[in-house]
């Protein structure tokens, strides 16, 4: 842990800013990933919606694989790739966050996600393994200097907890 967090400390700092950012001027937070990533996801929007620590008001974030009509639909009719490429292109704006997780790097409806989110003018962040994105951009590049799921996961977890912790910090004192 203490290795992914040293590596990761500038570009997670900067995230945190486009997140706090986004927050203050009333911008979504559009999550999204697969199987136990699409749990983080739908982990990070809860936290902002709901609350973290602190009762506050509820962010604007949404986890994008929690609508089983609208995967099912897309899925079947446009196909797996563009499970969040479709939401996104429907729900981003500019200034918007879209934060895509895929501890392979390489999940094609991520990364299409993470495009039509730069195309639209969203910031967009990418939580990953070792390998970075594979064949894909983001904005900021989280990628965990390990080839192990269940340690990527945790330090995405790490990093989606101090990301929660510094949007309060922000926001509620910005009161």
């Amino acid at each position: 842990m203490e290795a992914s967090a040293t590596a990761l400390a500038d570009v997670a700092g900067r995230a945190g800013d486009a997140l706090v950012a986004a927050v203050l001027d009333g911008k979504k937070i559009l999550c999204f990933g697969n199987g136990g990533s699409a749990t983080q996801a739908s982990h990070m929007a809860g936290e902002l919606i709901g609350r973290f620590k602190e009762t506050r008001r509820p962010y604007a974030a949404i986890a994008l694989g929690g609508d089983a009509g609208s995967v099912t639909c897309i899925a079947n009719d446009f196909g797996y790739g563009a499970l969040f490429e479709r939401q996104v292109e429907g729900l981003a704006s500019a200034g918007d966050v879209a934060l895509g997780l895929t501890t392979s790097g390489t999940s094609e409806n991520v990364l299409r996600g993470l495009a039509m989110a730069q195309k639209k003018g969203a910031v967009t962040i990418a939580l990953t393994g070792e390998n970075g994105l594979v064949g894909g951009t983001a904005d900021h590049v989280l990628a965990v200097p390990s080839s192990v799921t269940a340690h990527i996961q945790e330090v995405h977890l790490m990093l989606l907890h101090a990301w929660c912790i510094e949007i309060d910090a922000h926001v509620i004192g910005a009161r």
